[in-house]
This record gives structure tokens, C-alpha cells and sequence, in this order.
């Protein structure tokens, strides 16, 4: 099975990309499980939280054994745990060490900031996007910078969909 990542800062344009991806190639898009946990939550959230946010996630992955676009990857939290509370927890860290993610496409926050009672950080984009580029580089992740308007966007992702994945249908 190929997964694709669409991973990057908040309001980086992660889901529209991903919705967009899914469409245009028929495949399922896993959505981001924080964003309805927290909803559930009324945004209220605690370290303990990450651990239950990154389980589900990984649930929605499994739950179907074909290709996919991803909505967000174990990067985010991790980065996210990071941020927030300076540490991660052993099974968080497992969890993103072990993931099987084909592709990321990183997405560099050059979109305008998309208010949101869940989104946290609307000052520190540019320095979170470093932060992911980091960690994707560090381990060595397949991973693509994304920028520009929704269209540049699409057609960078599918030029590399096309060459790295010509089976993925269109």
C-alpha cells in the first residue's frame, strides 16, 4: 500500500491539499484525527492527549489497505509535543520512528493564516516550518517542499505522484 503525507505547520494548507490529492486521484484521504478529538474536547487537551490523538490516527490508517493521501502524520504530533510541552512519550516516539509513510509533501506556510479556535501557533509558522524540515531530513524522510497557490501546489505534488507512483490512478 503507498501513503503519501501532507505534513507541515498549522494553516499550511494541509487539508485542502490533501482533499484535493484524494479527489484528482480517486484515493482514499485519511483525515486528521486531532482535529475531531479536540473537537469532542472543545479544544481542551492535555500531554496524556497526544498519546490518544496519535493512536487514532494510526487507527484510521489501518482501517484501509489501499493507497492514501494522509491529512497529517506522526511528525505533526510529535513536533506538536515538542512544542508544547518539551518532551514526547516513549510510545509517541515509537509511533513516529516506525511509521511507513512513502512520500511527505511539506507544506511551507506561505498562505495567508486561517483563524481557528484550535490553531495555536499563528506567529510561529515560519519557524515550525524549519523545525519539520529538520526532523524530515534528520530522518532521512522522502519528502518534497510544497509552496505557492493551491494549483502550483497541485501540480508540484503531481509531478512527483507521477513519476515516484505511475500506478496511482488519475
Amino acid at each position: 500500500m503507498i501513503r503519501i503525507a501532507i505534513t507541515g505547520p498549522e494553516s499550511s494548507g494541509k487539508t485542502t491539499l490533501s482533499l484535493a490529492l484524494g479527489k484528482l486521484y480517486q484515493v482514499n484521504v485519511i483525515p486528521e484525527y486531532a482535529r475531531n478529538y479536540l473537537e469532542l474536547q472543545n479544544g481542551n487537551y492535555a500531554f496524556e492527549d497526544l498519546e490518544k490523538i496519535a493512536q487514532g490516527q494510526l487507527d484510521q490508517w489501518n482501517i484501509q489497505d489501499s493507497p492514501q493521501i494522509c491529512d497529517t502524520d506522526m511528525t505533526v504530533i510529535k513536533i506538536w509535543s515538542e512544542v508544547k510541552y518539551g518532551k514526547i512519550s516513549p510510545m509517541l516516539k515509537k509511533l513516529y520512528e516506525v511509521q511507513h509513510v512513502d512520500h511527505y509533501f511539506l507544506c511551507r506556510p506561505d498562505i495567508p493564516w486561517e483563524p481557528d479556535p484550535l490553531r495555536e501557533h499563528p506567529e510561529e509558522r515560519d519557524q515550525l516550518f524549519e523545525i519539520y524540515k529538520e526532523e524530515l531530513t534528520k530522518m532521512s524522510r522522502s519528502f518534497t517542499i510544497i509552496h505557492g497557490s493551491l494549483e502550483e501546489r497541485m501540480g508540484q505534488c503531481t509531478g512527483i505522484i507521477n513519476s515516484k507512483f505511475p500506478f496511482f490512478k488519475k
